[in-house]
């Protein structure tokens, strides 16, 4: 049975799935790791479960020729080099869907406080001030709430927000359908302009770095407010420090950040510390209870049907196979490179060693083919190295 890591305190819902379901090496490590721990640590493993913290680079991927798969725990894969995964035929799974509600629950919540002024008023009444004051607070009820990025957790914080009676407007570099009565935009800096509470919901990467700078700052009302719990990287820290300091918004309250620190004794550094009106908080926009025991399930479900049946569906690397399950006694998943012939060579030689094709799945994507192909017979030791040493083939293995 294959061996599965899991790193970072990935939730006990996880090793307890892969235990119902067969796996009984499944081996936790509370930490993150890198370099030759995470090399030393991976040695013998088929797969991995990760969270934010930790890195698998192309190096690593060479040094793990045995790995077969990287879960990771959470919405974002930015930690893996996907592109180096792809072309070493290891499919990487996430969870896009099962803290959804957390993080936008987390959104709305920072929203009624900054437009409150909850968080300065707060502070001062822990240093001793009895701030009763109403100027400067709002209701949320008839404020516009803008989001960037209308994906699904975009389009979650869209709905709660009509819940509490926020209008809602969003801009997406993809046309996305409206839920509710939110009403799409043409451009970003329209949607600076209305909004009362500013939130973005992107993916990482180049084309979302500092998509917050001084001038978009600029377009924006005195009495706005920005949240962050997307990226750390997609708004100008500097730009938002000094805006708010200055009075040009508001407040804000950031969850992400260009720089975070690696563990709890690590001490967390942003000139936004001494600002009474923003909230800063560790990255724990899916930390609840509730969502890290969905994303324990989600994530070890995918692992354990690639592993135990090849399945892909819903990887973020790889062509997607659904899943079936194994009428035969021996099932071969074949990664190859996408070109002419492979199937048919692949094919022959089934049928040269008197294997009858019972059912056969294939995907393409980029540059990789895969194809799941159930024979009617033992596939031999001898059938099986012949199959893996094919030019094209990137990975053959047996299920």
């Amino acid at each position: 049975m294959a061996k599965i890591v899991l790193l970072e305190k990935i939730h006990a819902s996880a090793a307890d799935y892969l235990h119902e379901h067969g796996f009984t090496d499944v081996q936790q490590i509370p930490t993150a790791l890198s370099g030759n721990s995470l090399i030393d640590a991976l040695a013998e493993a088929d797969a991995v479960g990760i969270r934010s913290a930790t890195h698998i680079a192309a190096e690593a991927l060479t040094m793990l020729p045995q790995l077969r798969a990287i879960g990771c725990f959470c919405i974002g894969t930015n930690q893996v080099d996907l592109t180096a995964a792809t072309a070493f035929g290891v499919p990487v799974f996430n969870a896009p869907f099962s803290n959804t509600r957390s993080v936008a629950e987390l959104v709305i919540a920072e929203a009624i406080l900054l437009l409150r002024r909850i968080p300065e008023k707060n502070a001062r009444a822990h240093r001793g001030y009895w701030d009763k004051v109403a100027k400067g607070a709002y209701e949320v009820r008839n404020k516009v709430l803008g989001i960037i990025g209308y994906g699904n957790i975009g389009s979650q914080v869209g709905i709660l927000a009509e819940s509490v009676g926020m209008r809602v407007c969003y801009f997406d570099i993809e046309s996305k359908l409206p839920l509710g009565n939110a009403k799409p935009l043409k451009s970003m800096e329209e949607l600076l302009r209305q909004a009362d509470v500013l939130t973005f919901h992107v993916p990482g990467g180049a084309a979302t770095e500092k998509l917050l700078t001084m001038e978009r700052l600029a377009l924006m009302k005195p009495r706005a407010v920005v949240i962050n719990a997307s990226r750390g990287k997609v708004v100008d820290i500097d730009a938002l420090n000094q805006t708010v300091r200055e009075g040009m918004i508001a407040g804000a309250a950031l969850d992400v950040f260009p720089s975070e620190p690696a563990n709890e004794k690590e001490e967390f550094i942003s000139p936004l510390r001494s600002l009474d009106n923003v909230i800063l908080t560790p990255h724990i926009g899916g930390s609840t209870e509730e969502a890290q025991e969905n994303i324990g399930r989600e994530v070890a479900e995918k692992l354990a049907r690639f592993l135990k049946s090849g399945t892909t569906r819903s990887s973020v690397n790889f062509p997607e196979v659904p899943h079936t399950d194994k009428p035969v006694k021996s099932r071969v998943l074949h990664v190859h490179k996408n070109e002419p012939g492979v199937i048919a060579r692949l094919n022959a030689e089934f049928a040269n060693n008197g294997l009858n094709i019972v059912a056969q799945q294939l995907q393409t994507r980029g540059a990789i083919g895969y194809a799941v192909t159930d024979v009617d017979g033992e596939v031999s030791p001898e059938l099986r190295a012949k199959l893996c040493s094919a030019s094209a083939v990137i990975r053959c293995y047996l299920v």
